[in-house]
């Protein structure tokens, strides 16, 4: 679709969301499991930050989105979501499964380090010292991110319309995408699948999944 059309902008492609993806694995950025959650599942930021390791099944290879973090009227939040699809359980593909895993010796690793300053609770993303994340500092990590990794401007209100292309560049079958995309008709996943990534985009993400898997975090 182009810049015009239906006057909006022209979405970020897949080989920027790649990009995104691949800098913040080389770098071990704690953010990275977030970003993967984002980019490639339809996360919202919200829905991201609520996540909980109660809601995390790796070996089932299931999420569950549940819960969502906010801030309203000064008040950080963890409520349930108010979305079409609230406490829709999904399936994992193997980019994400990987990621989670990583995240969770990063987790271990950043308590070891913290010693009593640690704040114990059941969030997947927290800062340092295990609190909650902060959904401006969230939004304001992931702007950086992408800079760092030569990528314009990827705004995360965008990226939950564009995120299906990463998941037919995985080889996620549209029924599977459908439901980890919540749309309500397939059609609407359908027209996502229309856009389908390049074979090097393929060949990359293939690349990246199978090497995360390898690495443990410095």
């Amino acid at each position: 679709m182009s810049a015009g059309a239906a006057g909006r902008p022209r979405p970020p492609g897949g080989a920027k969301r790649r990009r995104v993806l691949e800098a913040a694995s080389a770098a071990h950025d704690p953010l990275y499991a977030a970003y993967v959650l984002i980019l490639v599942l339809g996360f919202r930021r919200g829905e991201v930050l609520g996540l909980t390791w109660e809601n995390v099944n790796l070996d089932a290879g299931e999420i569950t989105v549940q819960m969502q973090l906010q801030r309203i009227n000064r008040r950080l939040g963890h409520d349930e979501t108010k979305t079409e699809a609230s406490s829709a359980t999904l399936p994992l593909p193997e980019i994400c499964i990987a990621a989670l895993r990583r995240r969770q010796k990063e987790r271990e690793l950043a308590k070891q380090a913290a010693g009593e300053l640690w704040s114990d609770s059941d969030f997947v993303f927290t800062t340092r010292y295990g609190t909650p994340f902060e959904p401006r500092n969230f939004n304001r990590r992931f702007v950086d991110r992408s800079a760092r990794a030569g990528v314009r401007q990827i705004r995360l209100h965008d990226t939950r319309h564009t995120c299906g292309s990463l998941l037919a560049a995985l080889n996620v079958h549209p029924r599977v995408a459908m439901q980890i995309l919540r749309h309500s008709k397939i059609a609407v996943t359908m027209e996502v699948y229309t856009h389908v990534p390049s074979e090097a985009t393929r060949r990359a993400l293939r690349k990246l999944g199978k090497h995360l898997g390898k690495q443990d975090p410095e």
